[in-house]
């Protein structure tokens, strides 16, 4: 027997505005209806009822398309301990699903992840949607926290074997196109249903407008790991903004891009071509201390993670404290900052007609937030975290 659930007195964040005083019904793990307060149903039977007294957002479920890990565990440890680890606790910052992404790591060692992750099937908990293959075919200048010691050339035969190891989850690709030139790589995965995307580059504006020409329209962490823009060469990170189609992740914590910089972004791009994303790792929601990344050792620091040499390894930015600095940053309006983390994503990986939106018949992927945007509740398909 479905299960009703009721909210009333909510502000619901919706695609292109905020609904103040409205009620939401989920039946069991879809969204049912919506509307203002005036015309919720009264005499339907409920066996829940949430009054958030015209104090909280609903918003949708966000979406990280970028996440390596948290509280300790980390998707390349190749256990149904970690990633459910992972799952169970992403709700707390408001995420609902995600991509478990890899790192660059010997070619066994990946093999093991992505077979893990293929046969995971989701416990109470955010939703694994596929995943994220960061690396190996990167270039080695532009490595940032991948182990350089283990970047490949670029190997269709390689690639098509984990899609196939994935039972065709793999659904994004970072890889540096001038590594590879005869696009064989970047072929192979389209043919293999992957979304290629530009990470780790130091493609100049003519290699990015090549491949654009073969579909690649995406930018992993846009402006790290990368070329930048230079007024005689655009380079990579130029290329995402001149080129229209382009959408690009970003990571909203002020270290990774300034503060200016994401003001410019979206005065290029609008809040429609960025996508929020957390890089995250193991060290997210953990103490000061060390911590490893592909082999490597992190340091933890108030608040920044870093290799030993200083460069910045991931993140431990949570999805709710990006879309506040959005807004802080670049006085956004609110549905267009949780836009980022939700409808965009959702879109990039062919998932909108189910996530991203609240919407009659999507699933009930729903964050309760306060005033001050911070998660209050989280419901995964429906059911309270």
């Amino acid at each position: 027997m479905n299960k009703k659930t009721l909210f009333i007195n909510a502000d619901i964040i919706f695609q292109h505005y905020v609904s103040s005083n409205s009620y939401l019904i989920i039946n069991d793990h879809l969204i049912e209806d919506f509307g203002e307060m005036a015309s919720c149903p009264q005499t339907t039977r409920y066996d829940y009822i949430y009054d958030l007294k015209n104090s909280s957002y609903i918003s949708p479920g966000f979406i990280d398309l970028h996440i390596h890990g948290v509280a300790g565990a980390d998707a390349m440890d190749g256990t149904v301990t970690a990633l459910k680890t992972i799952s169970q606790i992403l709700p707390k910052e408001g995420t609902t699903s995600f991509l478990a992404t890899t790192i660059t790591s010997p070619t066994k060692k990946i093999s093991q992840a992505i077979e893990s992750i293929a046969h995971f099937h989701s416990y109470k908990g955010a939703k694994i949607l596929g995943i994220h293959l960061e690396g190996p075919f990167i270039n080695l200048h532009q490595a940032g926290a991948q182990p350089k010691a283990d970047i490949q050339e670029s190997n269709p035969h390689l690639f098509s074997y984990w899609q196939s190891l994935a039972q065709g989850q793999i659904k994004l690709v970072t890889y540096a196109p001038e590594m590879d030139p005869r696009q064989r790589l970047l072929q192979q995965i389209i043919a293999d249903g992957a979304i290629p995307s530009i990470g780790h580059s130091e493609a100049t504006y003519e290699q990015v407008e090549t491949v654009h020409s073969y579909g690649v329209s995406h930018m992993t962490h846009l402006f790290n790991g990368m070329l930048g823009i230079h007024h005689r060469e655009i380079g990579t990170a130029g290329a995402a903004l001149l080129l229209d189609s382009f959408t690009a992740e970003i990571i909203a914590d002020g270290l990774h891009i300034s503060p200016e910089m994401i003001q410019l972004l979206l005065k290029v791009k609008g809040y429609q071509s960025l996508i929020l994303i957390t890089d995250s790792i193991r060290a997210k929601h953990m103490q000061d201390g060390e911590y490893e990344l592909g082999g490597q050792t992190v340091h933890l620091q108030s608040g920044v993670a870093t290799l030993v040499d200083g460069t910045l390894a991931g993140s431990i930015l949570k999805m709710n404290d990006a879309i506040k600095n959005m807004i802080h940053f670049t006085g956004i309006a609110l549905h267009e900052a949780v836009h980022m983390a939700t409808v965009n994503p959702a879109k990039k990986i062919g998932q909108f007609h189910c996530i991203g939106s609240i919407d009659r018949g999507k699933e009930a992927d729903l964050v309760i937030l306060n005033r001050e945007l911070n998660v209050i509740d989280t419901f995964c398909k429906g059911e309270r975290m």
